[in-house]
């Protein structure tokens, strides 16, 4: 394990640890969601023939959290692979609003500006990105 250094550099040490922590744990939930949801997927419709002739989207009510989150209360596992999605795409969001709390605390105020700014881009794609 890697020593933590003395200070104030301690502070961003830790920083750092919790958001490598996030963002592994993140990925993880989501990896395990997306992979309950297809084995349900699999068990369900596995033998079921592909047809590659028309391409069909996404239903609308996956297309929206409410939607997913309806799906998934049902047992859907389409939902629960589009919910495994959502939460991959949650992860380096939510490490950005860590970071905005992280930089606070330790007063460095330009990083939070930054990461302030870097956080209304990523809200504001998702919302408008569609």
């Amino acid at each position: 394990m890697i020593e933590p250094p003395a200070g104030n550099a301690h502070e961003d040490f830790a920083l750092e640890q919790r958001l490598g922590t996030l963002l592994r744990g993140g990925v993880i939930l989501s990896a395990t969601v997306t992979l309950i949801g297809g084995i349900m997927y699999l068990a369900a419709h596995g033998s079921a023939i592909a047809s590659f002739h028309t391409f069909t989207g996404e239903p609308a009510e996956l297309r929206t959290v409410s939607g997913v989150i309806r799906g998934v209360a049902r047992g859907d596992s389409v939902s629960i692979i589009q919910l495994g999605v959502l939460l991959l795409i949650a992860t380096p969001i939510a490490r950005v609003f860590i970071s905005v709390i992280g930089f606070a605390r330790e007063r460095d105020w330009m990083y939070v500006a930054c990461s302030l700014l870097v956080l209304a881009l990523l809200c504001f794609s998702l919302v408008h990105g569609g």
